[in-house]
C-alpha cells in the first residue's frame, strides 16, 4: 500500500517505515520559530539523517491529535501480498470487527492469514480448496516447525475466513500435531518482587508494575484500566471486558491507594489511567521494556516476562491460605483446572511432602 500524505498546518506528514517500526515523518520549511514550535509541542521527535527529517511513532493517539486518518489496517503486513488478496485481507479484517472479536484476537487471525497470502503469492484465496490448505498447513508443521499453540491459531484464522467471510461450510483438518509440552508458570519470590519495585525510580512505570502484581493483572488489563473504574470507596476496580468478554472486580490493595492519589495528582491523566505522551491508553510493549529494565536493574536473571508478575501474585495469594475459587475469580479463569497450575509451584503444598531420605 502506497505511503500516504496530508497537510497539517505548517508541517507535511507521511506515513512509513524507519528502522522496522511505523512511523510519521514530518517536514517542514526550515524556520527558526516553527523548528522551536514543534520540538516544544513534540519533545520526543527524532530527527533521521537517512530520511533527512523528523519523525514521530505511528500511534493512534497522536494520530487524532495531528488530525490525521485513522490507521485501519497494519498496512506492513500486506507488503508483498497481490492486490486481489488484499481484498480478502480487508474483508476478514471487517467481518472480525462485525463479529466483534477482541483487539488480540484480531490481530493474531490477521497475522496468520497474511502469512498464508505471502505465501500463495498471486493465487487468489479464495480459489483454494482443501487439500490446498491441509497442505499448506503440514508445511507450517513440517517446515516452519510450528508448535501446536501456533499452529491451533492459524487453523482457527483459515477456517474464519473460508466459513465466516466466503460462508463456506465448516472444514475439518486432519493434521497431526505435536505434543503440547506441559509448562509450568515462572514467577518472583515475594522478595524478588520487592527488589524489582525497589529499582523503579519513575512513578508511572512503579504504578503500572504494582498494578500488574497488587491485583493479578494481565498487561492488556493494565493499559485499559480507566479512571472510572478504580472505586476507592469500595476499594474495588472493575476490570472491564477482559479476556472473553468478560468483566470482574478485583480487591484494590490498600497500600495502593495513596500511591494512586500521588500518581493522580503528577500526572493528570484524563481517560485512562496509564497515559501515553499523547494521549490514548500507555502501550502493551512500553509495560513490558519497564519489568525488563527493573529485572536488570535489580539483578534478577530469571527468564520471565512481565505476565509472571501475575503468577505471582496468584501463587503468592495461594501460600497465604486463599481459596482456590477465590483466586480462580480474581484471575477471571474460566476453569478451576487452569487455577490449579499454581499448586504445583507453592512451597505450601511441597513443605508437607517429606523425602524418605528423613527416615533413613
Amino acid at each position: 500500500m502506497q505511503n500516504t500524505q496530508v497537510i497539517y498546518e505548517k508541517y507535511s506528514f507521511v506515513f512509513d517505515q524507519h528502522r522496522n517500526k511505523n512511523v510519521i515523518l514530518v517536514r517542514f520549511d526550515y524556520d527558526k520559530e516553527v523548528l522551536q514550535s514543534f520540538r516544544a509541542r513534540f519533545p520526543s521527535a527524532k530527527w533521521s539523517r537517512t530520511k533527512k527529517c523528523w519523525y514521530l511513532p505511528d500511534l493512534p493517539a497522536l494520530r487524532k491529535l495531528l488530525g490525521l486518518r485513522e490507521k485501519t489496517v497494519d498496512e506492513k503486513k500486506l507488503e508483498g501480498v497481490s492486490e486481489h488478496n488484499q481484498k480478502a485481507y480487508l474483508q476478514m479484517h471487517h467481518q472480525l470487527g462485525l463479529k466483534g472479536y477482541s483487539v488480540n484476537t484480531k490481530r493474531i487471525y490477521l497475522a496468520e492469514f497474511a502469512h498464508l497470502l505471502k505465501l500463495i503469492k498471486q493465487v487468489p484465496v479464495d480459489q483454494l480448496n482443501a487439500k490446498k490448505i491441509k497442505d499448506y498447513f503440514l508445511y507450517c508443521l513440517n517446515k516452519e516447525g510450528m508448535r501446536e499453540r501456533k499452529l491451533n491459531g492459524k487453523i482457527n484464522a483459515i477456517k474464519f475466513y473460508f466459513e465466516q467471510v466466503l460462508h463456506r461450510e465448516r472444514m475439518f483438518f486432519d493434521i497431526p500435531r505435536p505434543k503440547k509440552p506441559i509448562t509450568l508458570p515462572k514467577m518472583l519470590s515475594k522478595a524478588q518482587v520487592k527488589r524489582l519495585f525497589e529499582n523503579t525510580a519513575n512513578l508511572k512505570h512503579a504504578m503500572a508494575l504494582k498494578l500488574c502484581y497488587g491485583m493479578g493483572l494481565r498487561v492488556s488489563e493494565v493499559v485499559r484500566l480507566k479512571l472510572e473504574h478504580v472505586d476507592s470507596s469500595r476499594m474495588v476496580v472493575l476490570i472491564a471486558g477482559a479476556k472473553g468478554k468478560k468483566d470482574r472486580y478485583v480487591p484494590l490493595p490498600k497500600s495502593l491507594l495513596p500511591q494512586l492519589r500521588d500518581y493522580y495528582k503528577h500526572y493528570k491523566p484524563k481517560l485512562y489511567l496509564l497515559e501515553g505522551q499523547y494521549g490514548g491508553p500507555y502501550s502493551k510493549s512500553s509495560v513490558q521494556q519497564v519489568f525488563k529494565k527493573a529485572m536488570r536493574k535489580a539483578r534478577i536473571h530469571k527468564k520471565i516476562g512481565v505476565h509472571g508478575l501475575r503468577h505471582s501474585y496468584a501463587t503468592h495469594l495461594l501460600e497465604s491460605g486463599a481459596d482456590m475459587r477465590f483466586i480462580q475469580e480474581l484471575l477471571g479463569h474460566d476453569s478451576i483446572k487452569t487455577t490449579q497450575i499454581y499448586t504445583k509451584v507453592t512451597p505450601r503444598s511441597l513443605s508437607t511432602i517429606a523425602s524418605p531420605l528423613n527416615s533413613l
